[in-house]
């Protein structure tokens, strides 16, 4: 990925993770927050466990997993793949992540006409009902809206 994705990826935008049952019905959730870390090759989200027990329990039994980040104010959309993601109880240390994420959103949203009070509300959660999800990308595409959208991303995920 470019580092005008991996930028855009890092500046909390909207960030929607999805995985599949057996008979592939799909589960989505919108996520509470997201890391990127060494070069866009290892990605955290954050999704709360009460609402989201279909696409952890999908996750865990396959590993499979798609997310989606998209910056409210631009429509730049990029959407990561894997089947080895991972899942894992949120620890104190992922609170200042959290954190970055919420004020990311909280100026993207503002941008649109949405006040930081609408962030707040609608990523608010506990940290003993947050799990993250760890995963190391093996497809990229661009899916911001246009001509490329759908297109892989050249170069390693």
């Amino acid at each position: 990925m470019t580092p005008e994705h991996l930028a855009m990826m890092d500046g909390g935008v909207s960030v929607i993770a999805s995985s599949c049952g057996h008979d592939l019905t799909p589960s989505v959730m919108r996520a509470v927050g997201s890391r990127v870390e060494a070069q866009g090759r290892h990605i955290t989200v954050y999704v709360c466990r009460s609402q989201s027990a279909q696409l952890l329990g999908d996750v865990a039994r396959s590993g499979r997993l798609a997310v989606v980040f998209s910056q409210p104010s631009s429509h730049k959309t990029v959407q990561l793949k894997t089947r080895g993601a991972r899942l894992r109880e949120a620890r104190e240390d992922d609170v200042p992540v959290l954190q970055r994420y919420l004020r990311g959103m909280e100026r993207e949203l503002t941008l649109i006409g949405f006040g930081p009070v609408y962030a707040r509300a609608m990523l608010a959660h506990r940290l003993d009902d947050v799990v993250a999800i760890e995963f190391a990308p093996e497809l990229a595409f661009d899916q911001t809206p246009g001509p490329k959208a759908g297109q892989p991303i050249a170069g390693r995920a």
